[in-house]
């Protein structure tokens, strides 16, 4: 018990830390970087209570949706990318800090998760009942998201959906000047609009 106490207040002072590293961050790379820290010591703190299933789905989702949200910013914010990869050194050591707090706060987790036994154990009962024995995190959340709660669970991805679309169109810009390609103008064109028959003389060009 005392290294899974130790475990869960070291993640819970780098999560703290992290997140104020966010919105402290004047560099949009450092924020993404000190994002990613957050939510890998969040995950930590969810597979310390037992939870592996939500801590799976916060690595996956939000830290595999890390690359689409400062791809966003950038666009957003036009950041210039000739001076961000000049400036790519300066992010070096910040990177190679975060990666080593990454990797000793997986170790540890796996030590303590190891050594407690607290994904075996730690399993809550749910809202409809007790969960059976024998039956894991993922599977006692895989019933109740598929068989009670099957219909708002489409309607959150299909939120999802809508705002992925709307972030989207948010950052489309039409620059003037720049000429874009017309389905329908293509798909309706015959041949009286698609060319012009000219009568040549013999030593004159095609005017305008």
């Amino acid at each position: 018990m005392a290294l899974q106490a130790i475990a869960f207040y070291l993640m819970a002072v780098v999560t703290i830390a992290a997140g104020f590293g966010v919105v402290s961050a004047r560099n949009p790379v450092h924020s993404v970087l000190w994002l990613i820290l957050a939510f890998f010591s969040a995950a930590g703190l969810f597979v310390l209570m037992g939870a592996e299933f939500l801590a799976m789905l916060l690595v996956v989702v939000y830290v595999g949706a890390v690359a689409v949200l400062f791809l966003f910013v950038v666009m957003m914010l036009d950041v210039d990318f000739a001076a961000l990869r000049q400036g790519f050194a300066r992010y070096m050591p910040l990177g190679m800090l975060v990666a080593v707090i990454l990797a000793a706060e997986m170790v540890l987790v796996a030590t303590t998760v190891a050594g407690a036994g607290a994904a075996k154990d730690s399993v809550a009962p749910l809202a409809s009942g007790k969960v059976a024995a024998g039956v894991t995190n993922a599977e006692a959340i895989g019933q109740v998201l598929y068989t009670n709660y099957v219909y708002f669970f489409q309607a959150a991805g299909l939120v999802l959906l809508v705002a992925m679309i709307g972030a989207i169109v948010l950052t489309l810009r039409h620059k003037p000047g720049v000429k874009r390609q017309v389905i329908a103008d293509q798909v309706l064109r015959t041949p009286k609009t698609g060319m012009r028959l000219a009568n040549l003389k013999p030593g004159e060009g095609i005017g305008e």
